[in-house]
């Protein structure tokens, strides 16, 4: 089975979570600039973390299956599950913004992070597995350091949460700290499959 119908139905589903995070945000009420802070600052802030996650998400999965040619039963599950982990961000980012980050909608919050971590490491495993062991993509990866470390970060933002400082804010702020520094990682561009790409597609 060709990849197309799998690639179409993941941009998609990935339209429409960006679209309903957005209709999360609270209308400020009044026309200033301190009304736009005190009504929509946090959850503007929340939003944009999200959709940063969502964007890094799209952005790899594009250039993923740029090096997969066919799929398999396993992987359009493998997918799915990547996609319900995604689906359930506008939800949890929407809870957190309305709790004024209170701990738990953060914990939940940073559990999608990990869920969606382990589900998109699940697709390329399984991708890899079904490619063989000359898997291209499984040499562009590599040693695939960024996706090691990220849920670390996400086990600490919600160890965190859950132990330092319990009755305030400190754990909190660590937690969210936590939780943006792997996007921040995402965000500076991964050559790896690119280079892998051109490999291909350049003739002997």
């Amino acid at each position: 089975m060709r990849t197309s119908r799998l690639e179409a139905f993941s941009d998609g589903v990935l339209a429409i979570i960006i679209t309903i995070m957005v209709l999360g945000l609270r209308v400020p009420e009044g026309h200033s600039f301190s009304d736009l802070v005190h009504t929509t600052g946090g959850g503007l802030l929340a939003y944009l973390v999200s959709f940063v996650y969502v964007g890094i998400y799209w952005n790899n999965h594009h250039h993923m299956f740029q090096l997969v040619k066919q799929v398999s039963g396993g992987v359009l599950w493998a997918n799915l599950a990547l996609l319900f982990c995604l689906s359930l961000v506008p939800f949890t980012t929407d809870w957190m913004n309305k709790s004024s980050f209170a701990q738990a909608p953060v914990i939940i919050y940073g559990v999608n992070l990990l869920a969606a971590a382990a589900a998109y490491f699940t697709l390329q495993t399984v991708i890899i597995r079904l490619q063989g062991p000359e898997s291209p993509l499984r040499q562009a990866v590599g040693t695939d350091i960024k996706g090691k470390i990220s849920p670390l970060f996400y086990l600490a933002g919600i160890l965190s949460a859950l132990v330092i400082d319990r009755s305030g804010q400190v754990g909190i702020v660590i937690a969210l700290a936590c939780f943006v520094g792997p996007a921040i990682l995402w965000l500076v561009p991964d050559r790896r499959i690119d280079r892998m790409i051109r490999h291909q597609e350049t003739p002997d």
